[in-house]
């Protein structure tokens, strides 16, 4: 069947493409991942495993015959999640009108665009495990200087990080690059446009167009329910069926004792008294307790935490590895909960941690409808498909994109709260 296309529409297509990309301002930040082919992708039912970040060892001397441990080679689960559409039914009249065409488009443009930005900053956001505790109102390089430091001090890649602020948050942000005395270049634009989109203590900084809130922690009084409870790191595992299978190292579980252990959120971020964080390369102590983020409730009194609890207790090469905290929580130990007031979640993150999955599917036109097909420089496969009904001279049509996202290491990742108690 030959597809036949008004003037109207094909504007309204090329249109929608080239400035697809355009409001992703997360899209832009994060790293676009290749997904496999798609009839592997079809088998998988869009799920894959991809390679997490190693970390290295070494040892004194030059005799090294104890030393040589196999390559634990760890990887992480991802999927293609999502897949958004906008569907309208058009009349004949519409089809003539170039305006009526454009101005749809632009809106689903937006729309579509805003639900992969979206996507992208709930996973940072509800996922990074990096926690910076504010309890005075965003005050500009300060508070971007301390999301530096906690990035910095456990080892994290010192180039290519981005902070991402919440609306009100960012024009405080400018408000104070606004008061520099150097009024020109960032600071003009600071004054006039409250915009950001500049260099601060090691970040390029940008505002976001969307807030994420996360209310305050209502668990109450809780502690550690159990001694022990490190992680171990492996490749790989043998399932109930004797079958080799791939672990995700991401998360680990944590049993505790809540007051109301029914309002712990997914979300919620804490410490735990006596267990500090290390920096992943040197394994030192910062001197900070370490800080996580509550990702899953997955039975009665037991949290999954991001990051694994990795204490080095069981002396396995992945565990000294992987290391993150100085020691495992001890029976008992107090879990103190850091968003203690309501307020927006500020992401900040390594760029390469965060990725962007561009998702795929099948629409032919010898099923009956006429399709276009684009993909845009972020890697997005866009359609316009459409089919029309005799019965009135209308047409469905719908724009259509398919994607994933994930945060590769929770810990290359974080959020900042401001005016906590």
């Amino acid at each position: 069947m030959a597809n036949a296309w008004t003037t109207a529409e094909q504007v309204m297509f090329d249109d929608m493409v080239a400035k697809f990309d355009d409001p992703l301002i997360i899209g832009k930040l994060a790293t676009t991942y290749p997904v496999p082919a798609p009839e592997a992708m079809e088998r998988a039912k869009d799920q894959f495993w991809i390679p997490a970040p190693l970390i290295g060892s070494t040892f004194n001397g030059f005799d090294q015959t104890a030393n040589f441990g196999s390559l634990t080679e760890t990887e992480i689960a991802v999927s293609i999640g999502y897949h958004k559409s906008d569907p309208r039914t058009l009349s004949s009249k519409n089809l003539r009108n170039q305006t009526v065409m454009s101005n749809w488009a632009k809106a689903a443009r937006q729309k579509l665009a805003s639900d992969i930005n979206y996507a992208l900053f709930q996973t940072v956001a509800l996922q990074g495990s990096v926690v910076v505790k504010r309890t005075v109102a965003a005050t500009g390089y300060d508070d971007v200087s301390l999301a530096d430091a906690a990035l910095t001090e456990i080892g994290a890649p010192m180039s290519d990080r981005a902070f991402v602020a919440a609306p009100r948050v960012a024009n405080l942000m400018a408000g104070d690059l606004a008061k520099r005395s150097t009024f020109s270049g960032a600071a003009q634009n600071a004054y006039e446009k409250a915009e950001l989109g500049i260099g601060v203590a090691g970040f390029d900084v940008y505002k976001n167009d969307q807030n994420l809130n996360l209310g305050a922690a209502t668990g109450g009084a809780t502690t550690v329910n159990g001694a022990n409870q490190y992680y171990v790191p492996v490749a790989n595992a043998v399932d109930a069926l004797g079958q080799t299978v791939n672990v995700d190292n991401r998360y680990s579980n944590l049993t505790i004792t809540a007051t109301t252990y029914a309002n712990v959120k997914v979300g919620d971020a804490f410490t735990i008294t006596g267990v500090n964080s290390v920096h992943m390369i040197s394994k030192q102590d910062t001197g900070q307790l370490q800080t996580f983020r509550v990702v899953g409730k997955p039975s009665a009194n037991v949290i999954q935490v991001a990051p694994a609890i990795i204490s080095g207790g069981g002396g396995t090469r992945p565990e000294l590895e992987y290391q993150n905290v100085t020691a495992a929580p001890a029976n008992g130990a107090t879990i103190t909960w850091l968003n203690t007031v309501t307020a927006p979640l500020n992401p900040f993150f390594v760029k390469d941690s965060l990725l962007l999955l561009p998702g795929t599917y099948s629409v032919d036109p010898q099923d009956g409808w006429q399709v276009k097909r684009a993909t845009t420089d972020l890697g997005i496969a866009l359609t316009y498909t459409r089919q029309g009904n005799i019965n009135d001279l209308s047409v469905k049509a719908r724009f259509d994109v398919d994607f994933g996202t994930a945060l590769t290491a929770p810990n290359m990742a974080g959020v900042e709260l401001f005016n906590q108690t």
